[in-house]
């Protein structure tokens, strides 16, 4: 179908990641990595706060009882809802001079995940992990190098998690009841000449994963049983990053975007680069759960 995509927030930012939505307050978060800064936008108002951040921040989750959880290149970190630093949880578990986390986000089991990427680009040197109701941060995968794409089916039985470079899309078995993650397989290859390459994502209520695709200009719809690609949604930007179901209905889409790196030329072209933008749709999305944990 032919999807009407509206710019809803010019914030030009560099490496605009990790939207999240709060259905309590109808805000969007979102992150500009390299700013580094976390965003709240009220679409309603249009009103934007921006919350500076003194290193790199890969991706955010909202926290039962308040507060934002996230991954910053140091390592996973307690701040409050103005962004301001309340205590850190776990180190980096990579060499943080040369890896810094990227995308993320809470699992329906109230667990935290975070992957990050290996900047050097010479190897699968970047982790991803998973924090925790005991504040326990464990590497449950270290042969990523960019770790992009985490999302959860609706029925908790699997997790997705894409490596972008590498141009796959992975799968694990979860087990609905525990939560426990089992090995992954490839459920889809990409041809990076042939529409971008999988970056962040989010699966709507019907189990379909919705991947940006980097360098392609477009959001996909992959089908969860045959992996093929079923719609899209052509942007005009080219370097989408990722996706997040919201609205009361949850069935906005709303799409971030970089202009990390670009020469004059084409951000001439795409002008529009690092903004965030919107769409409606016809399948809803699920609300994202919150982070729950033990004080400790």
């Amino acid at each position: 179908m032919a999807y009407q995509v509206e710019c809803v927030l010019p914030l030009q930012a560099e490496l605009g990641e990790c939207p999240l939505w709060s259905p309590e307050h109808q805000v969007l978060w979102l992150v500009d990595i390299l700013a580094p800064a976390i965003h709240r936008f009220h679409p309603q108002s249009g009103e934007c706060q921006s919350f500076p951040l003194t290193e790199e921040v890969g991706c955010i989750g909202l926290r039962a009882g308040g507060g934002i959880v996230a991954a910053l290149r140091s390592g996973v970190w307690f701040l409050d809802e103005q962004g301001k630093i309340e205590r850190k949880i776990a180190d980096n578990p990579g060499e943080a001079s040369k890896s810094r986390f990227n995308d993320g986000r809470v699992d329906p089991f109230g667990r935290f995940w975070c992957g990050s990427l290996w900047e050097p680009q010479d190897r699968n040197g970047g982790k991803l992990c998973c924090l925790d109701s005991q504040l326990n941060l464990t590497v449950v995968n270290d042969d990523v190098k960019i770790s992009n794409g985490l999302a959860f089916s609706p029925d908790r039985r699997w997790m997705y998690h894409s490596d972008t470079p590498n141009a796959v899309l992975w799968r694990y078995p979860v087990d609905p009841t525990s939560g426990e993650v089992g090995a992954r397989k490839a459920f889809k290859r990409f041809d990076s000449q042939q529409g971008g390459l999988p970056d962040g994502a989010a699966i709507d209520s019907e189990g379909y994963y919705w991947s940006a695709m980097f360098d392609g200009g477009r959001v996909v719809r992959i089908h969860p049983e045959s992996a093929e690609i079923v719609d899209e949604i052509i942007l005009p930007v080219r370097w989408p990053t990722m996706v997040a179901f919201g609205g009361e209905d949850l069935k906005t889409l709303y799409i971030t975007s970089s202009r990390e790196d670009r020469t004059e030329e084409e951000l001439e072209r795409y002008p529009l680069s690092g903004n965030v933008f919107a769409v409606r749709v016809e399948v809803a999305g699920m609300v994202e759960p919150l982070f729950r944990y033990h004080q400790r």
